[in-house]
């Protein structure tokens, strides 16, 4: 008799591959009021491969990627028009040429997008749709509509890639509190009562093309796929 393969198992939701609940219970988002707020703490946060800070405006608190530089005690201003480190402004208030991050696809959610540790992107200019052009940390350009907020300045933490984890233990407990998968094995390394990729001495890959309404322990690969292999040029 087989057992479940690991999509199976990690689909199920049992405790082996269920994420801390204690490591998400900070969410980074923006207020509801405008004016100075102050940092109040900053501090490390499981779910989050950059430091946190912690800010007080009037009667509301709110958790943002700590900046580089930040201290606390630190005043930052919310939709002022000034261009200073942490400041959090809409996109057309900024010039061209800054440094930002946590920046909102939408206008409201609170930032999606440059919240990891080291990095920015960089504003690039209007255009006559109202959006605002970013230059993201690949060279490529967005638009984004120019009512988003972002915060000036970049993530802090970065060079945190430069430290190794040394041991295999450090990083089992640094990936087990986001619930990632690790140490991840080849499909086609394992046995074929594992993984239907498995079995055979060497790597001999199969087909990882699969229907789309293949029952999970089938569905892996390529799902229903409009083509494989490389492209010619």
């Amino acid at each position: 008799m087989g057992k479940r393969i690991i999509s199976q198992a990690r689909g199920k939701g049992s405790l082996t591959y269920r994420v801390r609940k204690k490591a998400f219970q900070h969410r980074i988002g923006y207020p509801m009021h405008e004016g100075e707020a102050v940092i109040v703490k900053i501090f490390h946060s499981p779910a989050h491969y950059a430091p946190l800070v912690k800010a007080k405006i009037a009667d509301e608190i709110f958790y943002n990627a700590a900046f580089e530089g930040a201290f606390e005690g630190q005043k930052i201003n919310i939709g002022n028009s000034e261009i200073k480190l942490g400041n959090i402004l809409s996109l057309k208030e900024i010039p061209s040429g800054t440094n930002i991050f946590n920046i909102e696809n939408n206008p409201g959610d609170g930032g999606k997008m440059i919240r990891s540790s080291g990095s920015s992107a960089t504003v690039n200019k209007p255009y006559d749709n109202g959006k605002i052009g970013i230059i993201m940390p690949n060279k490529k350009e967005i638009m984004v509509a120019g009512d988003c907020r972002a915060t000036i300045g970049i993530v802090a933490g970065d060079g945190r890639k430069q430290k190794p984890f040394v041991k295999a233990g450090r990083k089992y407990y640094k990936m087990k509190a986001r619930s990632k998968l690790w140490p991840r094995v080849s499909a086609v390394a394992v046995n074929a009562i594992d993984h239907p990729f498995g079995s055979g001495r060497g790597k001999r890959v199969k087909s990882k093309t699969v229907k789309r309404n293949a029952p999970p322990g089938r569905k892996v690969g390529h799902l229903r796929p409009r083509r494989t292999g490389r492209k010619k040029r």
